[in-house]
């Protein structure tokens, strides 16, 4: 798998809304080589509480199972695109 989008600075919230619209595994891998499958809520607590320094994620890399799931998490990354989720 290629890394679709690396994340630094993104608003958790929205992030976790719009993985909630993604239809298959999503794929979190930290620099120190965790892979955490953020479809999961166990693994979302887990893995975003370990990168979260000074409310901001720390780098790491999101790979996708599904093609539309990249889309959906491209368009946010770049643009800040949660109009597929419910935010707040």
């Amino acid at each position: 798998m290629t890394p679709i989008l690396n994340l630094h600075n993104i608003d958790v919230a929205e992030f976790l809304a719009v993985l909630d619209t993604c239809e298959g595994n999503v794929f979190l891998v930290t620099n120190e080589g965790d892979r955490l499958n953020l479809k999961s809520k166990l693994c979302q607590l887990v893995g975003l509480t370990k990168l979260i320094e000074g409310g901001k994620i720390a780098e790491a890399s999101v790979y996708c199972e599904n093609v539309r799931d990249e889309s959906k998490l491209f368009r946010f990354n770049c643009f800040g695109d949660t109009a597929c989720a419910e935010v707040g």
